[in-house]
């Protein structure tokens, strides 16, 4: 692919250096459908970053964006607070017969705000009310949002810097698999909880991604989830599921929880929900936590109804078919992984281990450099994909989980051309 030069100069002088991804794909993108992105002089980009996990569905999905146009044809309200809508009624009915019910989930549904970190701050902030307690437990590795205390439960050194004071109440512990298998699940966290004289706070909660994205693509076994949910029983804590990248069919289930068989006490949604990139979070918490006071949490977008009307598109158009939808993510995701045992058998010195569930993929290398030059590369063929972990080491795949099979098969060959040019 040939690439002219393009006009970045107001984006440079006038948008402030916290810019990231522009800097890793340097051009101007005009326009973008299903799996493709184009740029303004016409170069084709096939997405394997979906919105960081907010395009799940891909670009302009022809029938969301159908319903976003008639609601706003009609004049359908666009900003409501948490006022009572028609488009916001339709998406609390559609959600909880499409997705709570059939999952028997009774959860309660609330509207934080419109971003993933807002669904974070309203769950740390319920866990504590709740519980009387401050202290919350996180991971290894972990990553929950940029706000104050969601930045608390985050583990990577150089986002928890940006706060510029400390952060406070939280408390990290292992992720699965954090010593290799050599230590036993939770033997340190158990025994800090039992002993008096460990210096831990009793924690309000526990806080977990069942599969780390920006930490590097780290799966959870099921049998260490149901470990975690069964210890968080029999010592008063409550469950935390950041499902905000993982969730709405990422993994396969529309919860990424659902294959440990657990019912998290608290789930945070946000990214996909919307199904069309719209702003737009969920915390959902079981009936007898919702000890909220009218008005103690609220957000001025909290009522975002176009988002509310893409959503329910998206759960009528994806999710009322039985398992249809997670069949084909986890067919699509035995795709990948075949690519992904290919590329390690061609570069067995080079690659330390991929990882994976449904379509979510890592690949990770010895060189830790070498991960952002297989990206650099990848851009320069026509691929977006992006890097993870806490050094920039693992190549990240987040295709739509609307992606054909030959799209699939296309961003996969890329990418091995990708590693086999950077070698």
């Amino acid at each position: 692919m040939t690439i002219t030069q393009p006009d970045l100069s107001v984006f440079e002088t006038v948008e402030s250096e916290v810019r990231s991804y522009c800097r890793g794909w340097p051009t101007v993108f005009d326009r973008a459908v299903g799996s493709r992105m184009y740029d303004e002089d016409g170069h084709e980009y096939l997405d394997f970053f979906a919105g960081a996990g907010s395009l799940n569905y891909g670009h302009n999905n022809a029938v969301l964006k159908r319903a976003l146009i008639d609601y706003l044809e009609r004049d359908g309200v666009t900003h409501g607070l948490d006022m009572s809508t028609t488009a916001k009624r339709r998406f609390l009915e559609t959600f909880q017969n499409t997705i709570l019910r059939p999952r028997d989930l009774p959860y309660k549904v609330m509207f934080p705000g419109p971003t993933g970190t807002n669904a974070v701050e309203s769950a740390l902030k319920l866990a504590r009310k709740v519980k009387g307690r401050e202290s919350i437990v996180s991971f290894t590795n972990a990553f929950h949002g940029m706000s104050l205390g969601s930045l608390a439960v985050t583990g990577n050194a150089f986002k928890r810097a940006g706060a510029g004071i400390p952060l406070v109440h939280g408390t990290p512990m292992p992720f699965d698999n954090y010593f290799d298998g050599t230590v036993e699940d939770f033997i340190w966290f158990e025994r800090l909880l039992e002993d008096q004289g460990s210096g831990l706070n009793k924690p309000a909660a526990v806080i977990v991604e069942t599969v780390q994205g920006e930490g590097g693509i780290n799966v959870a076994r099921a049998e260490w989830l149901r470990a975690l949910a069964d210890l968080c029983e029999r010592q008063d804590m409550l469950l935390i599921v950041d499902d905000i990248q993982m969730g709405c069919g990422r993994t396969g289930a529309f919860f990424s929880f659902e294959e440990a068989g657990i019912t998290p006490d608290i789930v945070t949604v946000s990214k996909s929900i919307s199904g069309y990139g719209l702003p737009m979070a969920l915390t959902l918490f079981k009936p007898e936590l919702d000890v909220w006071e009218p008005g103690e949490h609220n957000g001025t977008f909290r009522g975002n109804n176009p988002a509310f009307v893409t959503a329910t598109a998206t759960l009528e158009a994806y999710w009322t078919d039985g398992s249809a939808m997670e069949k084909q993510t986890r067919k699509r995701g035995e795709q990948v992984e075949q690519h992904m045992i290919a590329i390690t058998e061609e570069n067995l010195a080079d690659i330390k281990e991929y990882r994976g569930r449904g379509l979510v993929w890592g690949l990770e290398f010895h060189d830790k450099g070498r991960a952002s030059r297989v990206a650099r590369r990848a851009f320069e063929l026509g691929l977006l994909i992006e890097t993870s972990g806490p050094e920039s080491e693992v190549v990240k795949l987040l295709p739509a989980l609307t992606i054909t099979p030959d799209e699939l098969d296309e961003g996969m060959k890329t990418l091995a051309r990708a590693v086999r040019e950077t070698a």
